[in-house]
């Protein structure tokens, strides 16, 4: 089943963060329990290179590929969409105008503005038939705007309506600086979890899909509960520091 398939079965989709460039550990990453991976090239070191790359293991290893853009670059989104990525998650989304730049590069005409090139993306995928690629790519690719400000919240309906707009992704970490006037950053900031959660059921209200950074896997299943189906988390620097960890301390106990 393809993401959006998956999605629309109101599945659970747990995905991986990569922000390391390199197409060996994406694919080491693609081997883990992971239902996707996510190529981070916002803040993360991922670029048109590594992408372009990356998503070949991810795919092999039979999961799906999710790809951050830069914040405005929604030209990208188009790239990764031709690379092969099956959704495109886009920071900074603040207006209906962001959202609905981001929807024209990711979806083909009528619907938006996106050219045909799918040259890596369709063999990727196993597909030689290109007319039903075509036919279906606007239904398969999934585009998430990410809501991370005030301004966001503030026309979050409107967003929501945006004809090729496939959902939303809570960026919980500046959010939580958007919430508390830049004084802090605590992406599980109980203060602003009434807001979280209804930035979550609207979404699902709406007929979308919802996905949400997670920090502490402990109220993993609180995000669940208020609509949120994209749960995205393990880095590769927290997968390396949490298992060096663990092993450290058997090592350790091993030794008295």
């Amino acid at each position: 089943m393809s993401l959006a398939e998956r999605l629309h079965a109101n599945e659970t989709i747990i995905t991986a963060w990569s922000g390391v460039p390199d197409a060996l550990t994406v694919e080491i990453l693609a081997g883990q329990g992971f239902d996707a991976v996510t190529l981070d090239m916002q803040h993360g070191g991922h670029n048109e290179a590594s992408v372009l790359r990356s998503i070949a293991p991810v795919l092999r290893a039979g999961k799906h590929s999710i790809v951050r853009v830069p914040v405005g670059r929604f030209d990208m989104a188009s790239r990764a969409l031709d690379f092969g990525a099956e959704a495109v998650i886009a920071p900074m989304v603040n207006s209906v105008e962001d959202a609905r730049r981001f929807a024209a590069a990711m979806k083909y005409p009528p619907l938006g503005e996106r050219s045909w090139g799918p040259t890596f993306a369709a063999p990727r995928h196993g597909s030689k038939d290109s007319v039903k690629w075509l036919k279906e790519s606007n239904a398969r690719t999934v585009s998430f705007a990410m809501v991370e400000t005030h301004a966001a919240v503030a026309v979050l309906d409107g967003i929501l309506e945006t004809p090729g707009i496939d959902g939303i992704f809570l960026g919980p970490g500046d959010f939580s600086i958007a919430w508390t006037k830049g004084e802090t950053i605590n992406s599980t900031l109980e203060a602003m979890m009434e807001t979280v959660a209804d930035v979550g059921r609207r979404t699902r209200a709406a007929g979308k899909h919802a996905g949400i950074y997670v920090t502490d896997p402990r109220i993993a299943g609180r995000f669940v509960d208020m609509g949120y189906q994209v749960l995205a988390t393990g880095s590769e620097h927290q997968l390396i520091a949490a298992g060096a960890a663990g092993l450290l301390a058997d090592l350790k106990k091993s030794l008295g």
